[in-house]
């Protein structure tokens, strides 16, 4: 059974590792399945979107306030996936995940839409994301809310500065 992490800053931010299932062929994995309940809960996947990103393509931030949740796959190269709390009065205001997801360790990452969210390729290759999600997208009144992707309100709670997505690793 796939492993699952949970998220204590922002609730409902989950990580599933997938089952990897090797033989002389290559691997077979499952990405999605609805009875995952500790990943999807009530969840009901309505649409599914591919998005490839160059290498260094930052597309931030966004969040969705009609209740759709975002499932993220990372299926070639690596993706930096970060979602933020600004609401006021919640315990969970100014609290960020961070999460690296890569082909080479299929993931599927949940962030509830209520979140600032958004991704980098952080990878030398194009990075090839799938990403299923619980609404069908309406052109004509969509439930997007977008704001810059290096928007100085969003604090990073690690240094009490606006969030760098070109933050040097490991420094």
């Amino acid at each position: 059974m796939p492993q699952i992490k949970e998220y204590d800053e922002l609730p409902g931010v989950r990580v599933y590792s997938l089952n990897i299932i090797p033989d002389e062929r290559g691997f077979f994995a499952e990405a999605f399945r609805s009875d995952w309940a500790e990943l999807v809960g009530e969840d009901e996947v309505a649409q599914a979107n591919i998005s490839l990103g160059y290498p260094g393509v930052i597309r931030a931030w966004h969040r969705h306030l009609r209740g759709q949740v975002d499932y993220f796959l990372v299926l070639q190269g690596a993706m930096k996936i970060c979602a933020y709390d600004d609401r006021e009065g919640l315990p969970t205001q100014g609290k960020l995940v961070e999460i690296v997801s890569s082909a080479y360790k299929p993931q599927l990452v949940r962030v509830p839409g209520i979140y600032w969210h958004g991704t980098k390729n952080i990878s030398h290759v194009p990075a090839l994301l799938v990403y299923f999600v619980t609404k069908l997208y309406d052109p004509q009144n969509p439930d997007e809310e977008r704001r810059p992707w290096n928007d100085p309100k969003i604090i990073d709670p690690r240094t009490g500065q606006p969030f760098d997505w070109n933050r040097p690793p490991h420094k």
